[in-house]
Order: structure tokens, then sequence, then C-alpha cells
């Protein structure tokens, strides 16, 4: 994980949109951390290039940096569909169920606090 944070601190300047999925990213981990993980030890998690910070668990903190670095290294940068109608999956089998799992929850409870702009990214 040490090499992750290593690669994510050193990149270089990120596109407005990589920022975008990097923020909403952290977003989700966090609501998901929260509701799922609420008696774990929290952490601060920094994101990438002055994005803030999260506070999440040890497991949501691994699956997260795992998550940007994968954002990070995305082929399609030009033509970056969403993830889930994206033609090629960055994330391997065990990571791509959990960020499937993390956007179902973490999207309804945002809906339900009133995020109505999260709504896009739930059905589309």
């Amino acid at each position: 994980m040490l090499e992750i944070r290593i690669m994510i601190t050193s990149m270089e300047t990120l596109t407005k949109q990589q920022k975008s999925d990097i923020r909403l990213i952290g977003k989700f981990v966090e609501v998901y951390c929260d509701g799922k993980h609420a008696t774990a030890e929290k952490m601060a998690f920094p994101l990438p290039q002055d994005l803030g910070e999260r506070r999440i668990c040890r497991d949501c903190s691994d699956f997260l940096a795992y998550a940007v670095a994968r954002r990070l290294k995305c082929p399609l940068e030009s033509e970056k569909p969403s993830c889930k109608h994206c033609r090629i999956h960055c994330y391997a089998r065990p990571q791509l169920a959990k960020v499937k799992e993390i956007m179902a929850y973490s999207g309804k409870k945002l809906m339900l606090r009133g995020r109505l702009d999260y709504i896009w990214h739930y059905f589309f």
C-alpha cells in the first residue's frame, strides 16, 4: 500500500475529470465506511493534489488507495465513460465486487441525505 500512496502523491497534475472522480470515490468510500465500519478506528486518508482527506478505517483506506491508483492509470482518459459503462474494467474481480457494493450503499445514503446530484451517477 505504501508504494500506491507514493505513486499517488508523485503524480503530475490531474485533469478536471480525474479530480472529480477521485473526490467522488473518496466520498462514497467515506460514507460506506461510516455506515459499515462505524466501530473501527478511523485514520486520515489524504487524497492527491490537495483534494482533501477522508476519515476511514484501514480496510477502506487500502481499497481507496487501490481505486485512486486505478483511476490515475486509466487508459481511456480522453474518452472516459463512467466506470459502469466502461469497456475496460480496471479493477480485479474482488475489488470490482467491492466497488459495486460501495457505490450501491453510498449512492442510496447520499440521495436520502438530499444529495440529488448523485442521482445522475446512480442511474447513469
